[in-house]
């Protein structure tokens, strides 16, 4: 069917296509709201299809939209090759072996459900193998409640029966303004995401290997647009009032009660996509889940951080791999699906790493908070001796953005515009001054 249709079948447990509930022709709802219509057609393009930079380029810059809403905007051309059909665990375990097998393999293990994903794929194709089992790379935040997820980091080193690791200690240095960026910042330039510029002591430490991270997972292993639906029509799960919501928030995002609160610090044309972004976010995604899921590699955020992180990843002679972003991966996932998908993120964790993770991880629903480890004293005083200069009047209220920084919770968002600040500030062009 279409994309405005649900097929009638589903995956049984080996992944092929049986017949499920609901009949066929089953429609769901998902025209753009009239009332809002309008309103969405008058603001920015969102950005056609852009072409994938190439992997020698440099650092992909961001333009003043885009660095105004701290977020690339648009899509990027259909992925590369993804080989032959493979199951999502097989999928996995290639990109698993390819790390292995070309050096030292690392993984960045925060103890959350992505990285201890990848982690136990990479130790037991090691295992299988008779290679070295790849060692876990953790940042540890002292003094940061919310960031600490050291019970979670021993559950699954002890599962896993890994007892090599590096443990990286963050402290003032980690900080958005602190030495470590602004020395990147100096050389290097505007960069997004900003937390790149805090990877340098980690780079430098597995400087010659392989890396594979577990970047990409709330999107990739989370759920679809089509999502409640499997659980009303396909599942028969009993509309409680939380399914209702997420029905609703599917069937018709463009409702004010599901848009996203557009930034109080943004103006003219960058507020105006900024809500533009929250209407199609969902409005555009496909009702197919295998049809969503390799729509993800199109993320022109996800091609962005992959290639900027590789860029500076290079300078350290390491390469970093994301397996759950790679297109192999999600091509197979996409087969795997069908129309339907899976449950949500819980039951896919289950399904592709029920045999190697603890129960508990694998349908754990917390998550740690590291904001508090990107924005302190050092930024504050910036913020608070800072005169504006560095960001487009036109896009930004620079006194709303200054109340945010100087607020109890600042949020981790608009760190590209506190960089944007800063350089300006120093007297530094935005392409940084270079080695």
């Amino acid at each position: 069917m279409g994309r405005s249709g649900i097929s009638p079948w589903r995956r049984d447990g080996t992944g092929t296509t049986t017949s499920s509930c609901g009949s066929p022709g089953v429609l769901i709802p998902g025209s753009l709201d009239p009332r809002l219509a309008g309103r969405v057609a008058s603001a920015p393009a969102l950005r056609a299809v852009s072409p994938r930079p190439a992997p020698g380029e440099g650092f992909v810059r961001l333009d003043a939209l885009e660095t105004a809403l701290a977020w690339p905007l648009g899509v990027c051309a259909d992925a590369r090759s993804t080989g032959p059909g493979l199951t999502p665990r097989a999928a996995l375990e290639a990109t698993a072996l390819e790390a292995l097998t070309a050096g030292r393999c690392f993984v960045t293990f925060s103890g959350g459900r992505d990285s201890s994903a990848v982690l136990a794929v990479a130790a037991q194709v090691a295992r299988r193998e008779g290679l070295p089992l790849p060692v876990p790379v953790t940042m540890t935040y002292p003094g940061i409640p919310a960031a600490d997820e050291s019970s979670w980091q021993t559950m699954v080193l002890e599962h896993l029966r890994i007892t090599e690791r590096i443990v990286v200690r963050a402290d003032d240095d980690s900080s958005l303004l602190g030495p470590v960026a602004q020395a990147s910042l100096a050389r290097r330039g505007l960069l997004w995401p900003a937390a790149l510029h805090l990877e340098d002591p980690v780079l430098a430490l597995v400087r010659g290997g392989q890396v594979l991270t577990g970047e990409g997972g709330d999107e990739v292993l989370g759920a679809r647009r089509v999502t409640p639906w499997t659980l009303l029509l396909r599942e028969h799960r009993p509309p409680g009032r939380r399914l209702v919501r997420d029905l609703s928030r599917s069937a018709l995002p463009s409702a004010a009660p599901w848009r996203r609160a557009v930034a109080p610090w943004l103006r003219g044309a960058a507020r105006r996509a900024a809500d533009a972004r929250s209407v199609r976010r969902l409005e555009r995604a496909p009702w197919h889940w295998g049809a969503a899921t390799l729509a993800l590699a199109r993320r022109r955020p996800t091609v962005v951080l992959e290639h900027n992180l590789g860029v500076l990843a290079r300078e350290h002679s390491v390469r970093v791999r994301h397996p759950l972003e790679e297109p192999r991966f999600l091509a197979a996932l996409a087969r795997a699906g069908g129309a339907w998908g899976y449950c949500g993120r819980t039951d896919l964790m289950r399904v592709l790493f029920g045999d190697l993770l603890p129960e508990p991880v694998l349908s754990r629903s917390t998550k740690a908070s590291f904001s508090a480890s990107r924005f302190g004293e050092i930024e504050r005083e910036f913020v608070r001796s800072w005169d504006g200069a560095g960001l487009d009047p036109r896009l930004v209220r620079v006194d709303a953005l200054r109340a945010h920084w100087l607020g109890e919770r600042p949020s981790g968002a608009p760190a590209l515009l506190l960089h944007a600040a800063w350089l300006a500030a120093a007297g530094i062009a935005r392409e940084g001054a270079g080695s």
